[in-house]
């Protein structure tokens, strides 16, 4: 099976997929989700697989949207997201819902919803120059991809607050530190810790595995489905908002923003 925008392979029951648009900082296009959501419907279905990888190639996991393409479509007309953030988080909620285990191993920018399909993963590790962001207020947005049901679930709630409401750089210790993350290595370190973890889980019992994984969903998670309903309506209307034109223009001409509320 061919895809564009992710790698994906298996070795030693093993399902390695990997975020490869690098010109674009492997951003979270409508084309990479669909990828990802197929990925995940293989994952599931392959007998040969009990533990799934997620990385990211070149400088970083990955910048979230591609603002770029936003602002270049902005300049030139109306901007529609489309069917981006219905499957922004629709890859969250596989990932929850899989009865595989799914470790994330992020490097360099991790943004937008970048962090929150990192977030979705039941294990996350991170090098030490990894910087996580939810940007979406830099741009007068509200977090996609499940982004504040993730995070107040694994920071709490007046954690989250400050993150999603300042959108401020948190570097990798202080995200081991909140709980966003459950290791901090070297780079050199990254990928032999992943596989290290992921021989581990080879090692137990899948089906508990799997039944763990259905009785956190239960616990946890079990409006997941329901919230982002509403996060992508919410989405849609920041979309439409002058306020998110202006957050684009300003990220991309470097300056900083004049939000006007409307």
């Amino acid at each position: 099976m061919e895809f564009k925008k992710i790698e994906y392979s298996v070795k030693n029951y093993v399902a390695k997929v990997v975020l490869n648009s690098p010109k674009n900082l492997n951003a979270l296009d409508e084309s990479m989700l669909d990828e990802l959501l197929l990925a995940l419907e293989l994952i599931e279905n392959d007998d040969e697989v009990k533990v799934a990888v997620l990385a990211g190639s070149g400088n970083g996991f990955s910048a979230g949207g591609d603002i770029k393409y936003m602002y270049s479509t902005l300049k030139s007309g109306e901007m529609e997201f489309g069917d981006a953030v219905k499957k922004a988080g629709l890859v969250a909620y596989g990932i929850k819902r899989l009865s595989k285990p799914v470790i994330a191993a992020v490097h360099g920018a991790v943004a937008g919803a970048g962090v929150n399909v990192a977030l979705a993963c039941d294990f996350c590790f991170a090098t030490e120059e990894t910087q996580f962001i939810q940007a979406f207020v830099k741009l007068g947005l509200v977090p996609d991809a499940g982004g504040i049901y993730l995070l107040t679930r694994a920071v709490g709630v007046n954690k989250a607050i400050e993150l999603v409401m300042t959108g401020r750089p948190v570097g990798a210790d202080e995200a081991l530190t909140i709980g966003m993350i459950n290791k901090v290595v070297s780079a050199d370190k990254l990928e032999e810790t992943v596989y290290k973890t992921a021989e581990q889980l080879l090692m137990s019992p899948s089906i508990a595995l799997a039944g763990m994984k259905a009785l956190i969903f239960e616990s946890e998670y079990k409006g997941f489905q329901e919230y982002l309903t509403l996060e992508e309506q919410l989405q849609n209307k920041c979309g439409a908002t002058e306020d998110f034109r202006e957050g684009v223009f300003a990220f991309v001409e470097k300056r900083k923003a004049n939000f006007i509320g409307k």
